[in-house]
């Protein structure tokens, strides 16, 4: 089983660049897809390089948000800053989250790699909270040895 816990975290808010996703939320292949030729856009067009420039600390989050009867999918840092390209402040309310660690070869996968064990696993394993909406996000920290390690956070209430 993948490694996760539930604990209680502070509020939280971060500043985002963002797409909507067009494939149905059950087509995985298809947001899959979208997901990356965002990630590839927003590092080829400069706008990661700029986010990351006013970031307050080393992590860069992947979030995906129901968002305005859209499914929004965003990466994002922690900043109080303001950037032109910015679509969105992106915030996480204090409460109860599931937190799904893992690691990747590179910042998108290692993010892709904890979504998927979160929500094709971990959610549906889980009877004493449940999911019920709202941002969640994996934040993804290079670490020295040239890995990335991930932390999903999923804001969660009891049942």
């Amino acid at each position: 089983m993948t490694n996760y816990t539930i604990a209680t975290q502070p509020a939280f808010s971060i500043l985002g660049i963002g797409t909507e996703l067009k494939s149905h939320y059950t087509d995985f292949a298809g947001m899959a897809a979208e997901k990356s030729a965002f990630w590839n856009a927003v590092q080829a067009d400069g706008r990661l390089e700029e986010l990351q420039a006013i970031a307050a600390d080393n992590k860069l989050f992947f979030v995906n948000e129901a968002y305005q009867n859209k499914m929004m999918y965003y990466v994002a840092v922690r900043s109080d800053k303001d950037f032109a390209s910015a679509d969105r402040r992106i915030e996480f309310p204090a409460g109860e989250y599931v937190l799904v660690d893992g690691t990747g070869a590179d910042a998108y996968s290692a993010a892709e790699g904890v979504i998927g064990a979160a929500f094709g696993g971990v959610l549906g394993q889980l009877s004493d909270v449940a999911y019920v909406g709202g941002p969640n996000a994996a934040a993804v920290e290079a670490q020295t040895d040239g890995t990335y390690a991930a932390k999903m956070y999923i804001p969660v209430v009891r049942n």
